[in-house]
Formats: C-alpha cells, sequence, structure tokens
C-alpha cells in the first residue's frame, strides 16, 4: 500500500508544473481557457472568471490551455500575440516552478534535520577492470578521487565518467588505513561493468543495533541479541548501514565475525553466513539491523546557498545520467512511468534508514526535478520542443507557421502518449516478474 504515496507527490508536482504555467499567462496577459489536472478526454469540468478548472480521464500530466496557442488568433490576450521573450516565460515556467519546489524542500530538510554525513564505498569489483589492477577491495571508502573530497556517491560517478581515458588518483580507507591508488576509467566500458569495473554504494553515518531477532535463526544461534550495537564486521569498523551489507554479503556462505557492545561490554560473535545472489546486500541472517542515522546540524544562514548547492549537485547527476542513457552506458530498464513510480515509492520506503517523511521528500526532489528536466527536453509536444520553435523563430527572423507547428506538436504528442503507455507495460511486467526497480 505505501506504492500509493506517489498519487498525492505527483499530483502535487503537476499541480505546482501548471500553476507556474498558469501564473506566468497572468503575468504577461495571456488568457487562459483551462486548468486541467490529466489528458483529454475530460471527465469533470466548471468554469470560474472564464477559466474552466478539469479534471481528464487520462492520468498522466496536465495542461494549461491557453487563447491563441494554436495560432488561430491574434488579439493582444492571445500566446501568438506576444513576443518571443514573453512566450520564453511561459513555456518555461513549469520547470522553473519544479526547480524551485526542489530548492525549497532540500532547504526544509537541510534546516530541520541536518546535513547527514554520506559515505561512499567499493561494493563490488570486477576481475580484469580497473579497479582490479588499482587494488581496490569490497568495502573501501572512497576519502578522496581525482584530488577531490568524496561526499557523495554522484561525486565518484562524475569524476570518473569525466577522466574515461585519463589516470587519477583514489585515495580509499581500508581497516582504517588510508591508501592512495591511481586508476584509468575505460572509455568504452563492457555492459553493465561501468568504467572502472566497480559496484558503488553510498550510506549516511549511522549507528547500527540489532532490532528483533528471529527464534532459531542464524542471528539467535549464534547469540546476537536485541539492542546489541554492532562495532565491526569482517574486521571492518562499522559506521553505516553499507559496510555491514557489503562484508556480510562478501562473506555469504562462509562465516564472519562480528563485534558488538552489549551494555558497554564488547563481545566476540562469529555468525554463517548463508549464501546470498546480490552482491552489496546482506544476506538474511534472521535479525532486523536498524540504523541510527547521524546529523550535522547547519547555521541558518548557510541553509539557503546549501540548498541550491545540493540542487545543483542532484541536476548534474540528472544530466550526467541522461548522457549515460544516450550513450547506452545505462540501461533503458531503469525508466519508469507512474506504476513505476508507485514501486519505487515502495521499495524506497522498505529500504531507508530514514524517516519516512525524510525518505518521501527526498523522492519528491527527485521527481520535481525530473519532472522539470524532462519537460525541457527539446521534444515536440513537451516545453522544450515550444522553446525550440522559439528560438528557432529568433534565428530565422520570422516564425514557422502555426499549422506546421501545430502538426508537428501533434505527431509528437501521439509518440509521447504510446512511449508513455510502453513504459507502463515495463513497469508492470518488472512487478509481475519480481524485480526492484532499484540498481
Amino acid at each position: 500500500m505505501s506504492a500509493l504515496y506517489i498519487i498525492p507527490i505527483l499530483a502535487i508536482l503537476i499541480l505546482v508544473h501548471e500553476i507556474g504555467h498558469f501564473t506566468s499567462a497572468r503575468m504577461v496577459g495571456i488568457r487562459v481557457k483551462e486548468f486541467g489536472l490529466g489528458l483529454p478526454p475530460r471527465l469533470i469540468g466548471r468554469e470560474r472568471e472564464g477559466v474552466i478548472y478539469s479534471f481528464n480521464w487520462i492520468p498522466l500530466g496536465g495542461f494549461v490551455r491557453v487563447h491563441g496557442e494554436d495560432g488561430s488568433a491574434d488579439d493582444p490576450d492571445s500566446l501568438h500575440a506576444k513576443g518571443k521573450l514573453q512566450r520564453t516565460f511561459f513555456y518555461g515556467a513549469g520547470s522553473l516552478m519544479n526547480f524551485a519546489l526542489a530548492i525549497f524542500l532540500v532547504m526544509v530538510l537541510i534546516g530541520v534535520r541536518g546535513e547527514p554525513v554520506n559515505h561512499v564505498y567499493v561494493g563490488d569489483v570486477e576481475p580484469d577492470s580497473p579497479a582490479a589492477d588499482a587494488g581496490w577491495e569490497p568495502g573501501d571508502r572512497f576519502l578522496e578521487i581525482a584530488g577531490s573530497s568524496v561526499d557523495d556517491l554522484n561525486d565518484v560517478v562524475i569524476t570518473t565518467h569525466d577522466h574515461a581515458g585519463e589516470t587519477m588518483t583514489a585515495t580509499v580507507l581500508r581497516g582504517g588505513e588510508e591508501i592512495t591508488t591511481e586508476v584509468e576509467p575505460r572509455d568504452d566500458p563492457p555492459e553493465g561493468q561501468g568504467r572502472t569495473g566497480i559496484q558503488i554504494t553510498s550510506s549516511p553515518r549511522a549507528t547500527l543495533h540489532v532490532g528483533d531477532v528471529e527464534p532459531g535463526g542464524l542471528a539467535d544461534e549464534a547469540g546476537l541479541q536485541t539492542e546489541d550495537r554492532i562495532i565491526e564486521v569482517g574486521g571492518r569498523e562499522v559506521t553505516d548501514g553499507s559496510i555491514f551489507a557489503i562484508m556480510l554479503a562478501q562473506g555469504a556462505g562462509d562465516e564472519v565475525d562480528l563485534v558488538v557492545d552489549r551494555q558497554g561490554e564488547q563481545v566476540d560473535i562469529t555468525i554463517a553466513v548463508p549464501e546470498s545472489d546480490v552482491q552489496t546486500q546482506p544476506p538474511d541472517i534472521g535479525a532486523v539491523v536498524q540504523q541510527d542515522i547521524d546529523t550535522e546540524s547547519v547555521p541558518f544562514w548557510q541553509i539557503i546557498p546549501l540548498g541550491f548547492v545540493e540542487t545543483w549537485n542532484i541536476l548534474t547527476a540528472f544530466y550526467e545520467g541522461i548522457m549515460m542513457l544516450i550513450s547506452g552506458e545505462a540501461p533503458l530498464d531503469g525508466i519508469a512511468g507512474p506504476i513505476g513510480m508507485g514501486q519505487l515509492a515502495s521499495e524506497v520506503l522498505e529500504v531507508s534508514p530514514e524517516p519516512a517523511w525524510v525518505a518521501l521528500t527526498n523522492l519528491t526532489i527527485l521527481l520535481s526535478l525530473n519532472l522539470g528536466i524532462l519537460n525541457l527536453l527539446p521534444l515536440p509536444a513537451l516545453d522544450g520542443g515550444r522553446l525550440l520553435f522559439v528560438l528557432i523563430e529568433a534565428l530565422r527572423g520570422r516564425p514557422i507557421s502555426p499549422e506546421r507547428e501545430g502538426l508537428v506538436h501533434l505527431v509528437g504528442l501521439l509518440l509521447l502518449l504510446g512511449l508513455m503507455f510502453f513504459i507502463m507495460f515495463m513497469d508492470i511486467d518488472r512487478l509481475i516478474s519480481g524485480e526492484s526497480i532499484l540498481p
């Protein structure tokens, strides 16, 4: 049922986007005919002060219909009669509102929760890869890469991508020792391996303790008890959930040594770890391991600039992800529609160590930025496609005929709807097959 959280999230994001178009139209004097959620045919509509507010049958997106958008009217309050800057503002306002919402929510998280300290790890290493040649091992925590500190997973992904074909340095922490290595990311890596041949995982700094212990399970037989605080696993200090998951996964099918704090006393425990097909997730040991995430408070004068910086970092990561999709480095099966987003919400809530409101807020931030970026892509029927026609008009000195532009957008809309239904079937197939949407 937690998948249903995606319904109010998407409704808010679409509403905010269309409010951007609605407000910008009013600001530049464009008459609004209809403010609609969903796509036609219309389910219900009410007129107020000359504007129809409607709900529509196809629950994909929304729209603001304005006077003269088909080029058939030259009235002063029509879209066609407005200048290029005014139309640019109208077309881009929806995405601007999505960006503004994301920035605001990032600031709320920073102000209320503080800043988590992220740790980024090598999750698994492919044989005969650049990472293997550099001596990287599962459980190595990145401290620096190419001379810059590593604060989150995107620092590693983006820097590695930027240094493809070049040698770069990377400093990792292994068993309390800092080790500086050199690695050369590949220009054309094998499918599914990435440029250095590693899986990367990240977790906020946290204290781990044992929750429920299954009677007669592996953890119970090994002597783990509720409220034991986990200090070490496989000889590595436990500072977050990732290192615990990685070291258990690496010990799958064997015994792994744990050190726990039990009411102030350190206790050594050896646990038999079952086999697992997932390299970076802990096998089931018959116990729930809970995380208490550490955060650092942020001075109030730093909240606003940090909000912009973190939002920019997310946008940069999105750009890199789109480029990886285009180049074929990233698989297309990670693309999701509303059904897949519902699955994403459910899985995020299941695996996130954060409180539900934090996990859902982070998901809203990501989806809001995603919606803003996708709508600016220069594709017919999207805001970016309409902005492209404004740019073409500016370059050639005269507009393209409204009939031709309308035909292009109509074809684009039909293709977009077809793509949406194709993605929906992919989402359904993923659910039926039991596949996870999370990497």
